[in-house]
């Protein structure tokens, strides 16, 4: 029985490249089909990319095909095509972090994760939007115009890595790589019916990351299935000597994690359901599928407790003076002198640098990263430091303290990855303070370097729109999460038939493909 090219995981795929069932050259040439038949920037289609790199995608894709002829793969993935969040760096192709800033920009480098992802012989598809330089929770801030959700385009795909969740729900690609600062990986995830897993702080490189908060910052993978993740996350990890903040210790095996807990036997697992990250404020659809998920994990063996984790509370208000401090200090280099665009003030024949780089920010940067920024600039002024960065720092410590106290008693954390499913495109772009609650459930885990993932726990019944369940372990404990992910999305996948996604409404082809193959 042959794959479907677009719908088949990506351990599906692999095994057909392994089995000569199917060519790398035809799995790539169906993605960049699907991707120019649903992704264009007009009304219905999804604009999940950038740009699109057809022509080396393709050279890729023959290449690895030719390796497979001689018997001599790079990696299972060999073949499988991947996209790339457009912050991290790509030799050859744009990196423009979804700003005019960085418009146009072709770096001289790979980031070490795009490297990895090369050495493995992964067809890279192209670059996929985001929220302008990872700072929004919806994919509207991308300078180059909103991602749309493929269950219902009228809504957001989540944010910053909207570009990313959205070309795998929308079958445009198997695999994708996203960044998770406060939850730009996992809150997409959630509502597109995708998993997004941020791994340990350290476990995967950051070097090519365009940085918006160095210690927040994490590179992790975006895929229809935890096994995929795994696989995904195994290639992509590992110590990165060019990262100064990479660990080196190695991670337990993520693939044998996610074959375990498939099985469906989570025996003796304490699970542990976070007090402060649950009821009010909180969809009722949401709720109830977190309800129904934390079921299933009884059903498998585990045993679900509460535990309070009272510093989680104050983690909104912190991390939103801990990343825009960190944010003012890494985009002070767009100056125009070094980086970026440079925009010539209008009437003055002889600006003055000053003048220069101010004429360059107001025109590359949007209203969100000038709004962090100042905030940024502001906590960290003379006098304010100690009272707004220095007590934030201190309320972070606390949230890393009740992470330890928690996994002295329980094995994993859970709750629901986002309190809501995705809004309307528009809804919330005026008012920045809601906006920011769609990462209530998922910074803890940046504040305090811990890994999480999301996965689909089915749909609200008040719109039909996916439901995310977070999934919380210590530190270089990742194998936790795959474990118990498995198992949970083998029990719901039974009862629902199979994968989440086969419920989502199909995408509309564009009658005009004109500018989907950036």
């Amino acid at each position: 029985m042959s794959i479907d090219p677009t719908r088949a995981t990506a351990a599906q795929m692999a095994d057909a490249l392994a089995s000569g069932e199917t060519t790398s050259v035809a799995l790539t040439r169906a993605a960049l089909e699907r991707i120019a038949a649903t992704d264009g920037d007009a009304e219905g289609g999804i604009h999940a990319f950038l740009h699109v790199d057809a022509e080396g995608a393709l050279a890729q894709a023959e290449a690895s095909d030719a390796r497979r002829a001689a018997g001599a793969p790079l990696s299972p993935l060999d073949g499988v095509p991947v996209a790339v969040k457009d912050v991290l760096a790509t030799t050859g192709l744009p990196t423009t972090c979804g700003s005019k800033m960085l418009e146009g920009w072709v770096p001289p480098y790979d980031a070490t994760v795009v490297a990895r992802l090369k050495a493995a012989g992964l067809p890279i598809l192209g670059k996929t939007n985001m929220d302008e330089f990872a700072m929004g929770s919806s994919t509207e801030h991308s300078a180059y115009g909103p991602t749309r959700n493929p269950w219902d385009t009228t809504r957001i795909p989540g944010g910053s890595g909207g570009g990313s969740a959205a070309a795998v729900a929308a079958f445009q690609a198997p695999l994708a790589l996203g960044t998770d600062t406060g939850g730009s990986i996992r809150q997409p995830g959630a509502v597109t019916g995708t998993v997004g897993v941020k791994p340990t702080y350290g476990a995967v490189s950051r070097y090519g990351l365009v940085a918006m908060a160095n210690s927040l910052d994490q590179v992790g993978p975006v895929t229809r299935t935890v096994m995929d993740s795994a696989l995904l996350q195994e290639l992509i990890g590992g110590h990165d000597p060019l990262d100064s903040t990479s660990v080196v210790e190695p991670l337990p095996s993520l693939v044998e994690a996610a074959q375990q807990g498939a099985t469906g036997d989570l025996t003796g697992l304490k699970v542990g359901v976070i007090t402060e990250l649950g009821g009010d404020g909180y969809q009722a659809g949401v709720r109830a599928r977190f309800t129904e998920a934390l079921d299933k994990l009884v059903a498998a063996g585990a045993e679900v407790v509460e535990v309070s984790c009272p510093s989680f509370v104050h983690a909104l208000a912190a991390y939103y003076l801990v990343m825009p401090c960190e944010a003012s200090s890494n985009l002070a280099r767009f100056d125009a002198m070094r980086y970026g665009i440079r925009v010539m003030p209008e009437s003055n024949d002889s600006p003055s640098a000053e003048a220069v780089m101010r004429a360059t920010r107001d025109a590359g940067f949007g209203d969100e990263v000038k709004r962090r920024i100042i905030l940024g600039t502001y906590a960290l002024s003379s006098g304010y430091y100690d009272a707004y960065y220095g007590t934030a720092q201190k309320v972070r410590t606390l949230i890393q303290r009740d992470f330890d106290a928690a996994f002295e008693s329980v094995d994993v954390l859970v709750s629901p990855t986002a309190p809501t499913t995705a809004f309307k495109l528009g809804e919330k772009l005026d008012d920045p303070l809601a906006m920011y609650l769609n990462d209530l459930a998922t910074i803890p885990a940046n504040l305090a370097g811990v890994p999480g993932m999301s996965l689909p726990a089915g749909l609200a019944e008040e719109d039909g729109l996916p439901v995310g369940f977070q999934i919380l372990a210590p530190q270089l404990a990742d194998d936790r999460l795959y474990r118990v992910g498995a198992a949970l999305e083998a029990a719901l996948e039974k009862e629902w038939g199979g994968p989440l996604l086969d419920q989502a409404p199909e995408v509309a082809t564009l009658t005009s493909t004109e500018g989907a193959l950036r």
